[in-house]
């Protein structure tokens, strides 16, 4: 976003939500939408989109097509692979050499590229769009469903999608209690692996005495061949940061963290850079969008510890001790991290939460 002034007001914010809405509605202009997360890279998506780049710069196309570097689509096999909007064309194993083909035949002269379709792993039949393709059919994508629409390094992208409208829906006629009792009656449960209530959790923080509470997001990630967590920070960062500031207004929380592996670069660098952009324009820091709601997050790098993903020993970590769980009781609500009562919740139990805020509690994901 090039524009870096506060945002001093909810009108403000909702505003340029609707601005940037609007704006994605009107642009007609074709985009290839590259799938660029860890997958997509290690199988040669930095030099597909290299090459798309050049081909649009010697063939003067900048008012012809658009490119999105976005994060994983979810179909890591198909890699690199390439969204062509408005149609929905799917291609994939798109090589460099094939930059130009599709460019010339398929932006400018609207001839589909039979090589790159997908087919049918049973019937062979080739699917033309996204939609028709076998491995998304049943899908029903609901907090990684806007990563084809996101470049995850521009805030712009995320209000394009109605990015930190739940936000301003809450600190505008939302109290604390009625957020915790929404995701109660959502039924949410920790994404995690434990299932625990996520709102009955929220309450018992909140109910916990102590003027400094704090919020934490594992991003650990440590079970082997789990990449849930990875793939939305890379591809969605901000929805977990709007989910992490609407629970630290419900819990009373003033101070949060997310606690990433190293291991995990390109997510690192990207929720890094939507941290600075959420201060920057006044949605994390200090009276947030004028309000009395002051939040300010953290980042945390583990170093790989598989025991460090256990909640008790990530706030040891936080806390610069060694990594090892504790026995409990007392719970994280009560006694956290540096003794103070804690919420602590993986990524993807933070990204339902502005979903469930927009669509309120009896949204179910079917």
């Amino acid at each position: 976003m090039k524009d870096i002034n506060k945002i001093n007001s909810i009108e403000d914010l909702k505003q340029i939500i609707n601005n940037q809405i609007q704006k994605r509605i009107s642009d007609k202009k074709p985009v290839l939408i590259v799938s660029s997360g860890t997958c997509g890279q290690a199988r040669g998506s930095l030099a597909l989109i290299e090459a798309l780049e050049q081909v649009i710069k010697d063939e003067y196309l900048h008012d012809e097509v658009n490119i999105k570097v976005t994060g994983c689509h979810g179909f890591c096999e198909a890699e690199p692979n390439i969204i062509i909007q408005p149609q929905g064309i799917f291609y994939q194993h798109v090589k460099p050499e094939d930059a130009k083909e599709i460019i010339f035949e398929t932006i400018l002269n609207n001839k589909i590229i039979d090589r790159l379709l997908v087919s049918d792993p049973v019937t062979g039949e080739k699917a033309v769009k996204e939609k028709d393709i076998r491995f998304y059919k049943k899908q029903k994508r609901v907090v990684s469903g806007d990563n084809a629409l996101i470049d995850p390094t521009d805030i712009d992208d995320y209000f394009s999608t109605g990015g930190y409208s739940s936000l301003a829906k809450i600190l505008e006629r939302i109290s604390p209690e009625e957020v915790v009792e929404t995701v109660k009656a959502s039924g949410l449960r920790g994404r995690g692996g434990a299932g625990f209530p996520t709102g009955l959790k929220w309450q018992f923080a909140r109910k916990a005495k102590g003027d400094i509470k704090y919020i934490i997001c594992n991003a650990d990630e440590g079970d082997p061949g789990a990449y849930m967590d990875r793939s939305l920070m890379e591809g969605n960062p901000h929805r977990i940061l709007e989910g992490m500031i609407i629970g630290a207004y419900a819990i009373g929380a003033r101070e949060g963290y997310i606690y990433i592996r190293a291991e995990y670069p390109l997510a690192l660098r990207h929720i890094s850079l939507a941290i600075k952009r959420a201060e920057q324009l006044g949605l994390l820091g200090d009276n947030i969008l004028g309000t009395d709601f002051s939040l300010n997050i953290h980042i945390s790098e583990g170093a790989g510890a598989f025991v460090c993903g256990e909640e008790t020993a990530l706030m040891a970590s936080i806390e610069g001790r060694v990594g090892e769980p504790r026995q409990k009781p007392p719970f994280p609500a009560v006694k956290g991290l540096w003794g103070k009562p804690t919420n602590i919740n993986n990524v993807e139990t933070w990204g339902n939460i502005p979903i469930i805020i927009d669509k309120g509690a009896e949204y179910r994901y079917k």
